[in-house]
């Protein structure tokens, strides 16, 4: 085999060509690595600055927290128990009629409040009318035949005393007197039977109340067997609600009950304002084994009409009373991982959180049974830059910031910078916004402000 020269330099050649181009790419990986060690450091650098800079605008340890504070105070506190119940009429009627017959007057008007007695509507007594006329005559009659029965008797009696008339007859004509006076009585009977129905022909209210939509027009035959009835009388005053309490509440609504009645509230449609107050009248004997609570019922007077049947409300019911409680505003009750605590404002308006035992608490205070006292001072407002050891400066109620009824226009500033500026000033910013129009900028012009560039007032 021979060995060629040329062969063995254009190996030679292509391995120079390799380790050229490897050697190339090896440093571009090296370049690009340390390019981009170098933007990475630069821009964890402008992160930490930053969040720095964040840092120091939300907390500056060196001004004092602006809050506002309260001091508890020592008062009797109302326990309730909260339910939800319908309200109930005490007394619901169907007025209907007790004869057959024609409506022929109607003396009610839809809604009117009826009083018991009063005539709601009259049916055509004609028949009934000829009915009594009739039974009175058939008593007439009987009493007539009873005198001349009695004249009888007394003849017989006589004529048997002398032994003139036998003794059976007159026996027999004591016993047609007995009968005479049975009819008699029969027929005082079906003169009251006719009267009672003559009676029904004129429609009474059965109770006290507010009468509801008619339900038979004047001029239609109505009976007895109607299903509907003339209306329906609803009893408003008072008024009855019916609410429930969960089954763990028993002991303590039988334990108060004992003790003498208990007074319940209704709140109206906001929830706050209480309607009408009433006492608690009955518990039911058993608890509902599909929702696991008990029934309660209660009676209110219902002066206003405020309550309706049907409707359904919120009601509490008043079970005990704390003596002498201590009592802070719920806002002053804050939540950690290890329970409840409030911030109390000590020496050199140093705050310390302290844990609190709450008893109860409400949307508005809440009372506490251990913890503070009634000279300690807490925070109730100002709890963002708030921490352990904190210094606080206490500010006045009046102070407490108020909510933009709408939002600022956009570059406005502050109520007093909108009165302190000028017509003057107002050119101005618009002139320099032109300026920066025909620049072809696109930004806000220099004289402007950005937006939301309004005031905020200290917590």
């Amino acid at each position: 085999m021979l060995f060629k020269p040329e062969l063995k330099k254009a190996a030679d050649a292509a391995g120079e060509r390799v380790a050229r181009v490897a050697s190339r790419a090896r440093r571009r990986t090296v370049s690009i690595t340390i390019a981009l060690l170098i933007l990475g450091g630069l821009g964890y650098l402008a992160w930490t600055s930053l969040q720095q800079k964040q840092a120091a605008n939300r907390a500056r340890p060196d001004l004092p927290v602006p809050v506002l504070a309260a001091t508890p105070r020592i008062q009797d506190v109302p326990v309730y128990l909260d339910g939800v119940g319908a309200v109930r009429a005490l007394n619901n009627v169907i007025v209907r009629s007790q004869v057959d017959g024609k409506l022929i007057a109607v003396n009610f008007t839809e809604g009117q409040d009826v009083k018991k007695g009063d005539v709601l509507g009259e049916i055509d007594p004609v028949i009934y009318k000829a009915q009594f006329d009739q039974a009175v005559a058939k008593k007439a009659q009987d009493e007539a035949q009873l005198a001349n029965t009695r004249l009888d008797l007394m003849r017989y009696q006589q004529l048997a005393a002398s032994n003139a008339g036998s003794k059976q007859q007159a026996d027999t004509q004591r016993a047609v007197v007995a009968q005479q006076e049975a009819l008699v009585n029969s027929d005082q009977a079906a003169i009251d039977n006719t009267q009672a129905m003559l009676g029904y022909t004129k429609i009474i209210a059965p109770l006290s109340g507010r009468a509801g939509l008619r339900q038979v027009d004047q001029g239609n035959i109505i009976h007895a067997s109607d299903v509907t009835g003339l209306v329906i009388i609803t009893q408003l005053q008072p008024i009855a609600v019916q609410f429930s309490l969960p089954q763990q509440q028993i002991v303590r609504v039988n334990a108060a009950s004992a003790k003498g009645a208990l007074t319940v509230d209704v709140f109206g449609n906001d929830g706050i304002t209480v309607v009408d107050s009433g006492t608690l009248k009955g518990i039911d004997n058993q608890v509902d084994p599909t929702t696991g609570t008990l029934k309660l019922k209660a009676e209110f007077p219902n002066a206003s009409f405020q309550l309706w049947p049907g409707q359904f409300v919120n009601v509490r019911l008043k079970v005990d009373t704390l003596s002498q409680a201590l009592v802070v505003p719920t806002s002053a009750v804050q939540r950690g991982p290890a329970g409840t605590f409030s911030y109390v404002i000590g020496d050199g308006d140093i705050v310390t959180a302290k844990p609190v035992v709450v008893t109860q608490q409400n949307e508005t205070d809440a009372v506490i049974a251990s913890g503070l006292s009634p000279s300690d001072r807490v925070v109730t407002t100002g709890f963002a830059n708030l921490s352990d050891g904190a210094k606080v400066i206490v500010g006045k109620e009046e102070q407490t910031p108020t909510a933009d009824l709408a939002p600022r226009k956009k570059g406005s500033k502050g109520a007093q910078g909108k009165d302190a500026q000028g017509k003057n000033g107002q050119g101005e910013r618009r002139g320099k916004k032109g300026e920066g129009d025909q620049k072809g900028q696109t930004g806000p012009a220099q004289g402007s402000e950005p937006s939301g560039g309004g005031a905020k007032s200290q917590p």
